[in-house]
Formats: structure tokens, sequence, C-alpha cells
């Protein structure tokens, strides 16, 4: 996997505009206050663990990183592959899969894929175990992209909460104009510690996460569509129309072209 300088800029490059914005006005010091950062922040932390639990909120973060990072080749490049392996197959038998799997990283989808191949399970068994582990790993990025839409829904409302909360305290005081400033502070501190969280950050978190997984999703299945084929011992040709079924029209594989 490489970085994704898209993200990374996007990400920090909104954040460092918005910081350069304050320290120009010359109050940057103005923009930082405790009980808005525990109303928002440690708020919007606690009242997403109650959607979920702690232990989805922990296996996520995983997940969430990988959003940093894109896989190193691209579907179209991992079709031409899987033909040339598939082709390879054909002409000296499967197990002449074992050297191509040994090269490959034992955690990997694909490596499970074509393991189970090797080992001579029959392909209808190779493609139902090869589907259930793809449901389970959309199943867990859905789970980490639900955390981050509701980090995004809930940081405005805990915004809004912290406006209340400095409003009734400016209202309840105003016979003493000291407490007036604090208590203005914490009311649009807030709002806009909410804003600037789900917008710059939860909710394109949350999308990269789900562009990221359909990806993946399409990759793993180019993974199951190549394993069942070997193990069925099809012509490749077949292989070749069924992964021009998964792949978008732009990127379609002309491996005998």
């Amino acid at each position: 996997m490489k970085p994704d300088f898209a993200t990374i800029v996007g990400l920090f490059g909104g954040f460092a505009v918005v910081t350069a914005a304050v320290i120009v006005g010359g109050s940057y010091t103005a923009f930082y206050n405790l009980p808005s950062v525990l109303i928002v922040i440690v708020g919007t932390f606690l009242v997403t663990t109650m959607s979920y639990s702690l232990l989805d909120i922990i296996k996520s973060q995983k997940l969430i990183a990988r959003t940093l990072f894109l896989h190193s080749d691209r579907p179209v490049d991992i079709a031409y592959s899987m033909m040339d392996l598939a082709e390879r197959c054909r002409g000296k038998g499967i197990l002449k899969l074992q050297d191509y799997v040994t090269r490959l990283d034992d955690q990997s989808f694909q490596h499970k894929a074509l393991q189970l191949v090797v080992d001579g399970l029959p392909a209808e068994e190779v493609n139902k175990i090869l589907r259930n582990e793809l449901s389970a790993m959309t199943a867990r990025h859905s789970s980490s992209a639900g955390i981050l839409h509701r980090a995004a829904e809930v940081a405005p409302a805990m915004g809004l909460i912290g406006t209340l909360v400095g409003l009734v305290q400016m209202l309840a005081n105003l016979s003493d104009p000291s407490t007036i400033g604090p208590a203005m502070a914490v009311a649009l501190l807030t709002t806009f510690y909410g804003a600037v969280l789900a917008n710059m950050f939860f909710s394109p978190l949350a999308s990269k996460l789900e562009k990221n997984s359909a990806e993946e999703a399409l990759i793993n299945r180019i993974f199951i569509a190549t394993a069942t084929s070997i193990g069925r011992q099809e012509n490749p040709r077949r292989l070749e129309m069924l992964l021009n079924t998964l792949l978008p029209p732009t990127e379609r594989v002309q491996y005998y072209n």
C-alpha cells in the first residue's frame, strides 16, 4: 500500500487553511477554550460510543487509519495478473499454484483464496467460503464507516449543546460583565469545533472509507472469480468474460486481443 496523497493533502491542508486564517487574524489564543473542547471532542466520543460499543470503536481505528493509504495496484492490473495465473495453471496444472501462493502474505485475501484451491477443496465450497469472508469484511468496513457518520452527526449537536450552555451561563450572570466574555466564548467555539470536526474530519473520512471498501471488495471479487475458475479448471477465456462483468466499462480486460 502507498500513501493516499489526496486524503493526506485534503485533510491536513484543510486544517492548515483554517489555522492560518486564525493566526493571520492575530487572536489565535481566543480560539482555544477548554470547556468547549470537553463538550465537543470528549462529548462526541462518549455519545458515539453509546451508539456502538467501546470494542467497536477500538476495532475501527485500524480501518480508519487505512484511509490514508491506497491499494498498490488497480483492479484492472490485478485482473490481468490473475489472467496470467489462470493461463499458467491451465498449462502446468493447479499444483503449480503452490509456488505462487508461498510468495503471498499469508493474511491476504488472495492467499486464502488460492490456498483453498491448492488444498483441493471443491470449487463450489471455495466460492462459498470466500463469499462469506467477503461479507464479513464488508460488514466490518460498514461498521467503521457508520461510526464516522455517527460522529459527524453528533459533533454539531454537541456544538449546539455547548452553545446553549454558554448562553445560559451568560444570561444567568448579566449582572457581572466579566463573565459575559467567557460564556460567549463557550457558546461560539463549541459550534465552531463541532462544524470543523463534522465537515472537515468525520464526514470526509467516512466517504473515503466507503470508497476504499468498495474498491477492496471489487479486488476480492476478482480473487474469488479467479480461484473458482482455476478450481473448476475452466478455459481462461471464460474467466476473462467473468472479470469483465465485475470491472467498470472503461477498465475491461482484453487479455486475448
